[in-house]
């Protein structure tokens, strides 16, 4: 299972190997730089009606979390991008406007961009499409531990780079990842969780 730690490891593999990819090109422009990091906010938000079986509109709130991601670009307009939550985003189960429980969330992912213009363009657009898995950990539901599986499916991105100069840029982006998580009471099946969360966050970045 990918996981924050992964990605980590993948961030500072890349950091550590972009100052060397900066010295073999002495231009200063956007273009010459095929790294870029990018830390920053984001909202959490799964189905308010997400689980099956359950009475009335049963579902998640949203939580925040602060987000990372390192990326690759192959060319100056195609990218893939490792990005994950660098904390959990701690979501209440709601029934009915009542709170009966709560979960935490920590996805990760990886997916391939296309990023539309030129790389010293002033606002910058992409897409993106991958794969992604949200760890759930400390289950409570009417005040009872129960154990939901991984999330896990495809991911998609949209989102805009808007260029301060030709290293630091910040970023808008909505992501939606569709994946259901099976609910275990012991290690029986007693429901699923339709989670198919939205993710909309802000950050800083810069280009190496």
């Amino acid at each position: 299972m990918l996981s924050f730690r992964n990605l980590s490891i993948a961030v500072a593999a890349t950091l550590a190997f972009a100052p060397a990819a900066f010295a073999q090109d002495a231009s200063d422009s956007a273009a010459s730089k095929r790294f870029a990091v990018t830390g920053g906010y984001a909202h959490m938000k799964p189905k308010s009606d997400a689980l099956e079986n359950a009475p009335g509109k049963t579902g998640f709130d949203g939580g925040g979390m602060p987000t990372l991601s390192g990326s690759w670009y192959a060319t100056d307009n195609f990218a893939v991008e490792l990005w994950g939550a660098a904390d959990k985003s701690e979501q209440r189960v709601r029934a009915d406007g009542a709170n009966v429980g709560s979960i935490k969330q920590q996805p990760v992912a990886v997916s391939g961009q296309y990023h539309f213009g030129t790389a010293g363009q002033a606002i910058r657009p992409f897409v993106g499409l991958g794969y992604y898995e949200s760890n759930v950990s400390d289950e409570k539901l009417n005040g009872q531990h129960v154990g939901l599986t991984t999330p896990k499916g495809a991911i998609g991105t949209v989102g805009a780079d808007f260029n301060i100069n030709e290293r630091w840029f910040t970023r808008a982006d909505a992501r939606y990842m569709k994946g259901d998580a099976d609910i275990k009471s012991g290690d029986v099946k007693v429901g699923e969780a339709q989670m198919d969360p939205w993710v909309v966050g802000v950050g800083v970045g810069a280009r190496f």
